[in-house]
């Protein structure tokens, strides 16, 4: 049986600096010369994109509650492929996930699946001997999870760091201190409306990467760190379900700095129901590659490009004569708003009859669930996948279209309908991982299949 050791980067809440912590512990790695596995827990997007920038192999996500224990498995045995190592970002506080009474979607469930161990990252801003406290109560809270040791970030001055060591040093049944890493306001990743930029607007520099190392390797013991790792079994899972190929299907999909937020599951379990996929770049406004017999539009900041996406007149002219002429395209959050009439007044595709309006405060943020309430590309009625929202964004759109999602989140089944269906065409405001439904990848190409078929019998 495959093994390999497995580290989880946790902290106890938001904002202690996990993002910047993984980036620099993966930089290290990589200078090392070993192959890192990167993966994030839950359902983000830009950090995965940060990852793979450094390791230059997908960063993959685990999640619990979009995914369940197999796909997450299936997931990690998949990312682990070739490498000598896995490194997992948390998500939120440790335990924080899906709901309060249990860990389903936090970082503390993949930990217990995987056998992960886990690296606690502490913010020791403005504590001292509280800070040991504060690790207790995390290390004893879930005897099931297993500790490779804590990192102090944030750390201002020696004497700091001397107090944070005693602290630690004199209570002997916690987990080890590995280091203490300098406060650094330069140090991290720029922000915006919706996070952190994308790796694809602000990738890590050959300079930047040697830094987050240096600043990593300066405060950390790294050698006590590998050491301590124990290797884990990779769970054997079932091989993915075989399905049967029919006529070739081309699917385009669009990617680039406006379009990128896609789960590398969703584009693999695509090909692996027989559809070629075909990449091309709406910010470079040239037509829609050739031949093709569906179109996905992935989720990403097109607001921040709507002037270059709304002077590509002839490729939104297209897309609404392709969506007229029965196409099939699948449109999630940044994709459904290139679909509509406008963002904020710049003209777009006017598939769907409404204007997506960019907002002060947050729209959405969250799991949601999907039960389609009639036939469509994604599968037939009673389908329920999942996925999550999180957008700053509005589009109020008339009665007159259709909605054929019935959306649900926990423990509040009154979300209002969405999924907009014009023709063949499905846009949501929600981010679908289709390891949630192993069936709807196929369910996709087929509609695709038939359509083209449909389409040279008429001619």
């Amino acid at each position: 049986m495959a093994e390999i050791p497995t580290l989880l980067v946790a902290a106890p809440s938001s904002g202690c600096g996990k993002t910047t912590v993984t980036l620099a512990l993966l930089a290290a790695l990589k200078r090392r010369g070993l192959r890192v596995a990167p993966f994030k827990v839950g359902p983000d997007y830009i950090d995965p994109g940060h990852h793979t920038s450094v390791c230059g192999r997908p960063s993959r996500n685990l999640d619990g509650w979009m995914c369940g224990r197999q796909q997450v498995e299936q997931i990690f045995r998949k990312g682990c492929e070739g490498a000598d190592i896995a490194v997992i970002e948390g998500v939120m506080g440790l335990f924080d996930g899906a709901c309060f009474d249990t860990d389903e979607g936090s970082s503390a469930e993949i930990a217990r699946w995987l056998g992960a161990q886990v690296l606690l990252v502490v913010d020791a801003r403005s504590q001292a001997r509280s800070a040991a406290a504060l690790v207790s109560g995390f290390a004893g809270f879930d005897p099931q999870l297993h500790f490779a040791g804590v990192l102090f970030n944030r750390v201002g001055s020696h004497r700091h760091a001397e107090f944070l060591t005693g602290a630690m040093a004199s209570r002997s049944e916690l987990p080890k201190l590995l280091g203490c890493l300098w406060r650094d306001e330069e140090l991290g990743l720029p922000s915006r409306h919706l996070g952190l930029v994308t790796a694809q607007d602000h990738g890590l520099g050959a300079n930047e990467l040697t830094r987050l190392a240096d600043w990593l390797e300066a405060g950390v013991n790294l050698e006590a760190l590998l050491g301590g790792l124990r290797p884990v079994a990779i769970p054997e899972t079932p091989d993915p379900v075989k399905v049967p190929l029919g006529a070739p299907v081309r699917i385009a999909v669009a990617r680039d700095s406006a379009f990128c937020f896609y789960y590398p599951e969703n584009l693999e379990s695509l090909e692996q129901a027989g559809a070629e996929l075909v990449f091309f770049s709406p910010l470079e406004g040239k037509a829609l590659p050739e031949g093709i017999d569906g179109l996905y539009l992935g989720g990403g900041y097109p607001e921040l490009h709507v002037e270059t996406l709304a002077a590509h007149s002839a490729l939104l002219g297209e897309l609404k004569a392709q969506a007229e002429a029965g196409l099939p395209i699948y449109a999630e959050c940044g994709g459904f708003m290139l679909l509509c009439e406008a963002i904020d007044g710049q003209r777009l595709a006017g598939v769907f009859p409404s204007e997506a309006r960019m907002l002060p405060k947050r729209r959405a943020l969250g799991y949601r669930q999907v039960e389609l309430m009639q036939d469509c590309l994604l599968g037939p009625a009673g389908t329920v996948l999942r996925g999550h929202e999180f957008h700053y964004s509005d589009a109020e759109m008339p009665a007159s279209v259709e909605r054929i999602y019935r959306l649900s989140r926990r423990g509040d089944a009154g979300l209002p309908a969405e999924g907009y269906a014009v023709g063949n065409v499905l846009g949501s405001y929600v981010h679908l991982h289709f390891g949630s439904h192993p069936q709807v990848a196929g369910n996709f190409v087929e509609f695709c299949r038939k359509h083209r078929l449909g389409t040279l019998l008429k001619s």
